[in-house]
């Protein structure tokens, strides 16, 4: 008997496997999704999108149909912002699920809803951010539209401007440094406000127009390409993000940089893992959210009762419903809160400590509690739940290591997990370790990301 333990590089056993052309093909998938879901709202289509293409039919279809039975593949879509598919299993769904559960909102910032204004003969866009963001790391970078609009005469207007070759793009100004003296100066979380993040999206004046001609120019195209008047920005919802595509990182194209890793990275894995299930004992479940990075509240948040709602649905299709069925159904599940951590950078060594950080290329990472100072605001994952999984992952040769996020009272953050368990379920803290996170780019490995694929896929089937 080994008496000590150290984790595994998941490269080697990677190689010795013979699985990087596995693990590549994994991470070209992810990168296409990426670019195809940029926010929580393209995201949640994509999803729906490769659900259908896997066979999965509406909440609604199910319905209507009147009945389940194991091996039904269902998808529900809670305002095209957040996505639940299920593969139904043998057992009742009262006797518990098993949710790999993740968001595919990401910090960002959203225009105000008055936001178009003229200054210094250019038109700008007023903006307010989403979720916890170092400002200063928003100037000076190619930036895209994305949202949907409302017409007066209630159209809905999807907005996609910046993604496309031949498409503009948009930027936050900087000062130059040589006039930044007394910038220099103010401490980092202040040198850039959050009111100073004012998107620059024109210059050339609307010949003919007198009074801020400019904007009156913006309005214009706008209108042009959607239809779109000054009044619609009102009630719209429009957010700006990176401009551009995921792209491969390093020399040996090891890992991937690209805009809103936390948390697409695990949703995707989620999803992806899921289609590969046929005929489970209990009922397999990717739970895909909005409104994680502003605490999950809101009606497309994990706070909802979107999912336990649509639980309550299915035991009604399967007959004999009650509530206390429903109640059953999520004290019985079993969940990985499918969100990322703060990979160690040695760059940054001081915030972590280093026998209880999350390494890059170490593989999926469990995380049995987040919060912050003493633990305040986190689900403390049992130790029996704990090492269920520790089993699964050992069974089916996924590589994991255990992570903190981050030293005693360094800082801290949270996920969905207190949630879900609330109502009584087994949860546990399960994804990726992520450089930058929360910043416009941000870094995984290409070889953590595919042991997360192969631990939610082992999670969904494998008894322990």
């Amino acid at each position: 008997m080994d008496l000590r333990h150290e984790f595994k590089n998941a490269w080697n056993q990677i190689n010795e496997n013979k699985e990087l052309n596995s693990v590549m093909d994994y991470a070209n998938g992810y990168m296409k999704f990426l670019d195809a879901g940029k926010t929580e709202r393209t995201s949640a289509r994509e999803i729906i999108r490769q659900a259908k293409e896997n066979g999965y039919i509406s909440i609604e279809e199910a319905m209507s149909k009147g009945s389940l039975s194991a091996g039904d593949k269902i998808y529900a879509n809670n305002k095209d912002k957040g996505v639940a598919l299920f593969v139904i299993g043998q057992e009742e769904l009262q006797n518990g699920m098993r949710i790999v559960g993740g968001h595919i909102d990401s910090p960002r910032l959203d225009l105000k809803p008055n936001p178009l204004y003229e200054d210094g003969k250019m038109a700008l866009l007023k903006t307010h951010y989403y979720g916890g963001i170092k400002k200063y790391q928003w100037t000076a970078l190619p930036l895209s539209l994305h949202g949907v609009a409302i017409l007066n005469d209630g159209t809905k207007v999807d907005i996609c401007i910046g993604e496309d070759d031949n498409d503009p793009v948009f930027c936050i100004t900087d000062l130059l440094i040589h006039l930044s003296a007394d910038q220099m100066q103010k401490k980092l979380a202040d040198g850039i406000t959050g009111e100073a993040l004012n998107l620059l999206v024109g210059h050339m004046p609307l010949e003919g127009e007198e009074k801020d001609a400019v904007s009156a120019n913006v309005l214009k195209l706008l209108n042009e390409k959607y239809d779109m008047t000054e009044k619609d920005f009102l009630t719209a919802e429009i957010e700006i993000v990176p401009a551009g595509k995921a792209r491969h990182l390093g020399l040996d194209k090891s890992m991937i940089i690209a805009y809103g890793h936390d948390d697409r990275v695990c949703s995707y894995a989620a999803v992806k893992s899921i289609f590969d299930i046929e005929n489970p004992r209990y009922t397999a479940v990717a739970l895909c959210v909005d409104k994680e990075e502003i605490g999950s509240k809101g009606n497309t948040g994990m706070h909802s009762r979107f999912f336990e709602n649509t639980v309550a649905e299915l035991i009604n299709i399967e007959g004999n419903y009650c509530e206390l069925k429903v109640r059953r159904a999520m004290a019985n599940s079993k969940v990985l809160s499918a969100d990322v951590s703060a990979g160690f950078d040695p760059t940054y060594p001081d915030v972590l400590d280093k026998r209880n950080a999350c390494y890059m290329g170490y593989g999926v990472a469990l995380t049995k509690y987040t919060g912050a100072r003493g633990k305040s605001g986190c689900n403390d994952a049992n130790a029996e739940f704990a090492a269920q999984v520790r089993r699964i992952f050992d069974k089916a040769e996924v590589v994991w290591q255990i992570a903190e996020l981050g030293k005693v009272d360094q800082g801290g953050g949270g996920t969905i997990a207190h949630i879900l368990a609330e109502q009584g379920a087994e949860v546990i803290d399960c994804g990726v370790g992520v450089l930058n996170m929360h910043a416009p780019y941000e870094i995984v490995s290409k070889a953590d990301i595919y042991e997360m694929y192969k631990g939610y896929k082992a999670f969904y089937t494998i008894e322990a």
